[in-house]
């Protein structure tokens, strides 16, 4: 087990096979969250990296949630599908990943599943051997 923080860069995160990071981006500020993509994408570089955040989209279907709230006091943001698609992208581009989507829990036609993931793998063939 390590202590320590995805806002700043620690060599011991480096070089790990996989990442898993569940529920934690909408968590973060805007600053805090550019840190947290350069902490991981850039300098852990894990080979995989699964990622999963609430789908905005869905809240509709929680009786008890009023419409434009968030799910937690604590989100800074919760992301329909095609703006978390785009986040992704823009990872990928900047940082040389592939990614493709997968619905996390029973999926409604029209408003999708209630927390969406994202697989990230590196592109980069020296880091695969």
């Amino acid at each position: 087990m390590i202590h320590g923080s995805l806002m700043y860069r620690d060599s011991r995160l480096d070089g790990f096979d996989a990442a898993a990071v569940v529920e934690v981006i909408e968590h973060l500020d805007p600053p805090r969250l550019a840190a947290f993509e350069r902490v991981l994408f850039e300098c852990a570089r894990p080979a995989t990296v699964v990622m999963t955040t609430p789908n905005r989209e869905y809240n509709i279907m929680w009786e008890t949630l009023p419409a434009g709230s968030f799910r937690h006091r604590d989100h800074s943001f919760e992301w329909t599908r095609a703006e978390f698609q785009h986040w992704a992208a823009d990872i990928c581009e900047r940082f040389g990943y592939s990614v493709r989507f997968l619905p996390v829990g029973l999926e409604d036609a029209a408003v999708g599943a209630p927390s969406q993931m994202a697989v990230f793998e590196i592109n980069m063939p020296e880091r695969l051997s």
